[in-house]
């Protein structure tokens, strides 16, 4: 029997899906490292599951990498009901545990019984803080804002002074004797020093760099047609499609290794841009302009490290491996859902019919993922033939 001849368990995927959606509009203290605004909590948690990844040669002994991944991609999703609550400000921990709980109890209810009650076994060991694995999750989680604070060209006002009194006197104090050599490269740039220099230091670089990506407008429309979206929230959207529907890949797949392609896979449109799926572009182009990417920002890892990676990504782009088939299925199934939220969303700017549907988004999809495919093709034809009728 397949996944799809049972779709009460796909519908209720799809539904928590759909509403994990909302962390995008989940405002954080932090700014991008550019100060053009605050970041969102699902840009946070992709760039958090992202330094997992990259700080993995200093992971603790005993600490499951894919599980660290997976605990940073949905450690965050409570804020939905429950809110952000930033460091500066005092609260009473008590309240916030109850109203996390109860947006947990929620959340994870809505998937079916059996996958709602694993995450919210993970959701529960990241918050209780005692396994090697969520340790490294939170060491992370508590010191990515204080250094995207102080790698950045400049200091947001007020905002270098509430990341020295996190990394000095409060939630990441334990740094220095727990993970020395991140608390000195965080020390070194709070006192405007010179950093130590090495790998750690080439990697807080690439991380740094990857910021960017929250600044890459998408055509897709986010939080039911309210804006555009960017490529770092859309990629930690894509990889908690992974972590969710792994299970409806036609062929055994890895999820690990098709979440961490996609945590990769839109990086090169820092230098190349987004390139519209329904837009009129040069293919030729974007492929060169997106290899040349690839190769400058994987090129800023130390020796060793960003060449796997590199593979990774040329992996995904080949389509050739069934993680690469189901990750690239995943990256053109994200978007139909949200402009279906959005009663048509892009798909009305760019005059999309079922045939261009059909030969750019659907070939792909059934490609890689056919039980998704026929689960969303019904949905999609309705919407776009309404707008397809109100043109005419």
């Amino acid at each position: 029997m397949t996944a799809y001849t049972r779709p009460g368990r796909l519908d209720r995927q799809m539904a928590f899906l759909a509403e994990a959606d909302a962390l995008k509009g989940v405002q954080r203290l932090n700014v991008l490292m550019d100060r053009s605004r605050r970041e969102n909590v699902a840009e946070h948690s992709w760039h958090v599951a992202l330094w997992a990844l990259i700080l993995s040669p200093d992971m603790p002994a005993g600490c499951d990498l894919s599980r660290a991944i997976a605990m940073l991609l949905i450690h965050d999703i409570v804020e939905i009901d429950a809110g952000d609550h930033p460091v500066d400000i005092a609260h009473d921990p008590h309240d916030i545990a109850r109203k996390e709980h109860a947006a947990a109890i929620r959340l994870f209810g809505l998937l079916p019984p059996d996958q709602g009650a694993g995450l919210m076994a993970l959701w529960r060991e990241f918050e209780g803080n005692a396994t090697p694995t969520a340790r490294y999750a939170k060491r992370i989680d508590h010191m990515q804002p204080i250094l995207q604070v102080f790698l950045a060209p400049d200091w947001e006002p007020g905002h270098a002074e509430v990341a020295a009194h996190t990394l000095t006197e409060g939630r990441a104090r334990y740094m220095a004797r727990d993970w020395p050599t991140l608390d000195a490269q965080a020390r070194a740039r709070m006192a405007g020093d010179t950093a130590p220099g090495g790998p750690l230091a080439a990697r807080l670089a690439f991380l740094a760099e990857a910021d960017q990506l929250k600044t890459v407008i998408r055509a897709t429309l986010a939080l039911n047609g309210a804006r555009r979206e960017n490529s770092a929230e859309h990629s930690w959207h894509v990889a908690l499609y992974a972590l969710i529907l792994a299970e409806h890949a036609p062929a055994p797949v890895d999820p690990a290794k098709v979440i961490t392609k996609l945590l990769l896979h839109d990086l090169v449109e820092i230098d190349a841009g987004d390139a519209p799926v329904f837009g009129n572009v040069d293919t030729a182009a974007i492929e060169v302009a997106e290899a040349a990417a690839a190769d400058r920002l994987f090129g800023l890892l130390p020796d060793g490290e960003g060449g796997p990676l590199h593979a990774l990504w040329c992996e995904f782009e080949a389509n050739a491996t069934p993680e690469a088939r189901f990750a690239k299925s995943l990256d053109r199934f994200n978007p139909p859902n949200q402009n279906i939220a959005a009663g048509g969303g892009s798909w009305i700017e760019y005059g999309v019919t079922r045939a261009i549907f059909d030969t750019t988004v659907g070939a792909k999809i059934e490609a890689g993922a056919p039980i998704l495919w026929q689960w969303i093709a019904p949905k999609a034809y309705a919407v776009i033939d309404r707008l397809q009728s109100e043109r005419a």
